[in-house]
């Protein structure tokens, strides 16, 4: 009898952070996994781990993309990870900046997820992830757009839950809080304290868990499930603490 291949995911943004770790922990688990990144270089290959260089903001770059990936195997999960941000004043932070960043954050997973479908590269039983954010419930002052467009790839998961269950395939949407990463540290501001967010490790660990137990709407640990609870009784009140916790410490655009 041969032996069972390997599922097989996509992971973007894997070469550092929350990526890096759900796709270490993917691959321990005996997948194959194709990482998708515009800094390749950060990516050890194995066995099991395999990258394609991409930069997602850029449209002609996320076409050449498509193509190889359709010309590749189906795939097993498509997690939608990758992501930037732009802090501060939103007055002050270039218009090209944003485009980038819609263009990463939201049009980029909506074109690969609908061009894999349509191509049949997402087996039946497949998991389609989208990473949001917990300001989908409380609001981010200080990093307006962002929360913009992590605010549209939650509706967009939520819009195509029932056409891509007809092909048998669950989709689910992450909504993390804090985590300990280079991008969080970047977008903090200066002396905040970093000791109280999320391991990626940990938050890899809590998302794959209820993917696959075919959860829609995922809410890594304790903190992420209790500050979403509050925003939605008492938005007036995260909005305060939001704005207390973050936007009048910014003391800089990062962008």
């Amino acid at each position: 009898m041969s032996a069972r291949p390997s599922k097989r995911a996509l992971v973007t943004g894997g070469a550092m952070g929350l990526g890096k770790a759900l796709s270490a922990n993917l691959a321990a688990q005996g997948w194959q996994v194709t990482i998708i990144d515009r800094d390749a270089t950060k990516i050890v290959e194995k066995d099991q781990l395999h990258s394609i260089k991409c930069d997602l903001s850029d449209p002609v770059a996320v076409d050449r993309l498509i193509e190889e990936l359709i010309n590749q195997d189906p795939f097993d999960s498509v997690i939608h990870n990758a992501a930037v941000s732009a802090t501060g004043r939103f007055e002050t932070i270039p218009v090209q900046k944003y485009h980038q960043l819609m263009q990463l954050n939201v049009t980029t997973p909506m074109i690969i997820s609908s061009r894999l479908a349509a191509a049949g590269r997402l087996n039946r039983g497949a998991h389609l992830v989208f990473l949001s954010s917990l300001s989908h419930f409380t609001g981010y002052p200080g990093a307006a757009v962002y929360s913009a467009s992590k605010d549209a790839i939650a509706v967009y998961a939520k819009s195509i839950r029932k056409p891509f269950a007809k092909i048998g395939v669950t989709v689910s949407c992450v909504f993390p809080g804090p985590m300990k990463t280079q991008q969080a540290e970047r977008h903090s501001p200066t002396n905040a304290d970093a000791e109280k967010r999320m391991q990626p490790e940990t938050a890899a660990a809590l998302i794959l868990k209820s993917v696959f137990a075919n959860r829609k709407t995922i809410l890594p640990g304790a903190n992420a499930k209790a500050f979403a609870a509050l925003g939605k009784v008492m938005p007036i009140v995260t909005d305060f603490a939001m704005r207390k916790i973050i936007y009048e410490k910014l003391d800089k655009d990062v962008y």
